[in-house]
């Protein structure tokens, strides 16, 4: 973008600020920066500006990078959940596209601040990942880089497995507050007031006296979803160093977690408002055009995977048209007025995420319009095998459970008696990916430190995958 284009960015961005406030978004302030492609490919690939070294992004850039050069696919566009908000635009693009980029992050900003799943989310992200870098780093050269990136390939192999659920969020805290006491000599919970004696206390003691309170250890039988969390509080095959790593890996994944969770919601959101502020935009024929042909492509459907702008657009639109010309039957019943299409839309926009979005606003008559249907192979050929409605939603839904993530519990840290771990997969109809299972359960064994088995189901049979150190095997529970 030349001096006098990028003038008429910043002109056209204050004139998209004043809309979307006048629609009533509520955003952060906004940063906005123009990037050549190396840098924003950069960016694209570690995720955020500023973040810890790893193979696998320098992966990811060149793989991106090289589609960009060859014409096959482009960011347009990275936007940042913090406050203030940052948006990296492309340099490549044309004046029109940053234009429509900028009225889509907006929609994105308010997405980011108003929607429940991202209360919690931190919003100084950036410093606090440059921070965490800072420190990895540190350790590659008291360690050396190459324990660090092992340690790093395990820690990036299970690090989605953990719980986003306030209380799992703050159980690191909480743990470390518990070990601060321990090593002070303090008791592991602050002391409570004695309790003045009551008329039935007598009944306590006829089974006997209070059995005295075990030391901590291992815990044998545990459900717990935060799989991370769990290895890295009592795995005995880690150094604290290596533990304060991990637990890195586990703030970023809750930061991006919710943005998992709304990936429908989210990139419908801000598609419906890049095309309400750009109609409302001076564009001349030329422009117009342009216009009409980008957000073509973007929301354009595709035949064997869901497009999130197309199918998060139409349910919006869908719901916005329901609220505002309801029937008859939804006015005497529900007690709908007419013309409350956008004030539903900012309640659904704060209270739900992808799950709740489908189920609840994913109509009968919108899926036959969208020609949604379930799809898989069948012998040699790939075959359409459900078109019912209901079925095809509750598909999609169960999809987009736990953000499209296998469902993990640790289910004894003591299994065998032995120190060993079992991990049970939630297993709700769908099987894991078996060949993506034996190469990680490796990774659990090296942060584990001790034989690893994790539980599932393969064609209606209970099976134990088992990794001792040397091979991967597996065993039927029954028949």
């Amino acid at each position: 973008m030349n001096h006098r284009e990028l003038e008429e960015l910043e002109r056209a961005i204050e004139r998209m600020m004043d809309l979307a406030r006048a629609f009533g978004l509520d955003i952060y302030p906004m940063r906005f920066e123009v990037c050549p492609a190396d840098v924003l490919y950069t960016f694209g690939a570690y995720g955020m500006p500023t973040r810890f070294h790893h193979w696998s992004f320098g992966k990811t850039f060149h793989k991106m990078k090289l589609e960009y050069d060859l014409g096959l696919s482009r960011i347009y566009e990275l936007v940042i959940n913090s406050n203030p908000c940052y948006a990296f635009l492309l340099d490549g693009n044309t004046l029109l596209q940053n234009k429509t980029v900028c009225a889509h992050v907006l929609g994105h900003c308010d997405f980011f601040k108003n929607n429940a799943a991202f209360r919690h989310t931190s919003r100084d992200m950036v410093e606090r990942m440059a921070s965490s870098a800072e420190r990895i780093y540190r350790y590659e050269l008291e360690y050396g880089r190459r324990r660090v990136e092992e340690l790093l390939d395990a820690g990036l192999a299970i690090a989605e497995h953990v719980d986003p659920s306030e209380e799992g969020r703050n159980a690191r805290r909480v743990a470390k507050e518990r070990m601060y006491r321990q090593r002070l000599g303090q008791r592991a919970e602050p002391p409570r007031r004695a309790r003045e004696p009551g008329p039935y206390d007598d009944l306590f003691a006829l089974d006997g006296p209070l059995p005295e309170p075990e030391e901590e250890s291992i815990p044998a039988r545990v459900l717990n979803k935060d799989v991370m969390l769990f290895i890295i509080e009592h795995s005995s095959a880690l150094e604290e160093w290596e533990r304060d790593i991990l637990s890195m890996l586990r703030e970023e994944m809750l930061y991006f977690w919710p943005q998992l969770e709304t990936k429908i919601m989210n990139e419908g959101w801000a598609t419906y408002w890049h095309l309400r502020i750009m109609r409302e935009m001076d564009l001349s024929d030329e422009e117009a055009v342009e216009f009409a042909k980008m957000h073509s492509s973007v929301v354009l459907p595709s035949r064997t995977s869901i497009n999130p702008y197309h199918v998060g657009l139409a349910i919006w639109e869908d719901i916005e048209r329901r609220w505002n010309e309801p029937t008859k039957e939804e006015q005497e019943r529900y007690g709908r007025r007419p013309g409350e299409g956008r004030e539903k839309m900012f309640e659904v926009r704060e209270m739900e995420t992808d799950v709740s979005f489908l189920r609840n606003y994913l109509t009968k008559d919108l899926i036959e319009k969208l020609d949604l249907y379930v799809y898989q192979k069948v012998g040699n050929d790939w075959r359409v095998v459900e078109k019912d409605w209901e079925k095809v939603r509750d598909a999609l839904v169960a999809s987009r459970i736990n953000g499209g993530i296998p469902v993990l519990y640790v289910e004894d840290g003591d299994y065998r008696r032995n120190g060993e771990l079992l991990i049970r997969h939630a297993f709700e109809g769908m099987e894991l990916d078996l060949r993506h299972l034996e190469k990680v359960l490796p990774y659990f064994y090296r942060l584990w430190g001790r034989p690893v088995h994790l539980q599932t189901v393969v064609e209606g049979r209970d099976v134990i995958f088992s990794y001792d150190g040397k091979k991967v095997q597996r065993s039927f529970l029954k028949d």
